[in-house]
C-alpha cells in the first residue's frame, strides 16, 4: 500500500459516518488457526498492527477489512463476530446506552487513533462503538469486503428505537443514517447503502446463539459454494445453505458464526 493511500485511510474520522457499521471484529481462542481459516475461506491476508500481537488485521488488496483478537485480550469475551458502529463521542454514546437499559462490558478505552467500547442492548445483543480515525476509509472498506449486519431480536421496532437513540440514527444531524420499515424488517441506510437490518423473532432465553438476540455479520462473496467447501476443509462447518444457495451460514473452527452471501442487494 502506498504511503498516500495509507494516510487517506487513517485520516477518515468516525464522525463522517456516525451511526453506521464501520468495522467488524472476531474474538477467538486460536489466532493462528483463525488466520488460516479466513485466508482460505475469504481470501484475507493478515498483519500485526499497533494494537500488539494479540490483535491481527485482515486486509483485501491492502485495505484493512476486519480484525481478530485473542479472547484473553478482551476480558474473556464470547467467541463471536461483533459489529462496531461509528460514534462521534464514545462517552456520550455509552451514557445513552446505559440510560436506556443497555450494559457496558468494556470501555470506553483508548486504542490509538481512537476509543472503543463493547456494549450490549436491552436484550443482550453485543455490539461495539468506535470514536476516532477509522481503520479503513468507509467506502474503501465496503468496496474491499462488502459487509452488512443483521440484528435478530424479540422486537425489531423496540430495538430500532434503542439503537436510534444510542447511535443517533434518523436525527436532524447532517449525514446521519436513515431508518425505514420494509418487508417486516427495520432497514438502516448510510449514504444510500443498506448497512444493517433488524428482524423480530429471537428468543431471549434460548440456548442457541442463533436464536438468542444477536448481531450477525454478512460478507458478500463471489462464490458461496467455494467458501463452504473451504470452510469444511479448514476445520469449520456449514450450518445452513450452500450447494447452490445464494447464501450460507458458516462456523469457523472455534465456533464463531458468520454468513457468506452472493446476493447483490446491499445497495438501495
Amino acid at each position: 500500500m502506498s504511503s498516500d493511500k495509507a494516510s487517506a485511510i487513517r485520516n477518515v474520522p468516525s464522525s463522517a459516518v456516525f451511526g453506521a457499521p464501520c468495522w467488524v471484529s472476531l474474538t477467538t481462542r486460536d489466532l493462528e488457526a483463525a488466520q488460516e481459516f479466513y485466508h482460505a475461506v475469504l481470501g484475507w491476508d493478515w498483519r500485526v498492527g499497533k494494537l500488539g500481537d494479540q490483535y491481527r488485521f485482515a486486509s483485501v488488496n491492502g485495505v484493512p477489512v476486519a480484525g481478530v483478537s485473542a479472547v484473553e485480550a478482551v476480558g474473556q469475551a464470547a467467541i463471536a463476530w461483533t459489529p462496531f458502529f461509528a460514534a462521534s463521542d464514545a462517552n456520550e454514546t455509552v451514557a445513552r446506552s446505559q440510560e436506556r437499559g443497555g450494559t457496558t462490558a468494556v470501555g470506553p478505552i483508548s486504542f490509538p487513533p481512537g476509543r472503543a467500547a463493547l456494549l450490549a442492548d436491552r436484550e443482550g445483543a453485543v455490539f461495539g462503538i468506535w470514536e476516532g480515525e477509522l481503520v479503513s476509509d468507509w467506502e474503501a472498506w465496503r468496496r474491499a469486503a462488502p459487509v452488512f449486519v443483521e440484528l435478530y431480536t424479540r422486537d425489531a421496532f423496540d430495538a430500532a428505537i434503542f439503537y436510534a437513540e444510542v447511535l443517533e440514527w434518523a436525527t436532524t444531524s447532517s449525514g446521519c443514517c436513515e431508518v425505514d420499515y420494509e418487508d417486516e424488517r427495520v432497514v438502516l441506510r448510510s449514504q444510500g447503502v443498506i448497512v444493517a437490518r433488524i428482524h423480530s423473532g429471537a428468543i431471549e432465553s434460548a440456548p442457541d446463539p442463533e436464536i438468542r438476540p444477536h448481531w450477525q455479520i454478512h460478507f458478500t462473496v463471489d462464490d458461496v459454494d467455494a467458501c463452504a467447501r473451504a470452510a469444511r476443509a479448514y476445520g469449520g462447518s456449514v450450518l445452513q445453505g450452500g450447494q447452490g444457495a445464494a447464501e450460507a451460514i458458516l462456523s469457523d473452527p472455534d465456533g464463531a458464526r458468520f454468513v457468506v452471501n452472493s446476493k447483490p442487494g446491499i445497495r438501495a
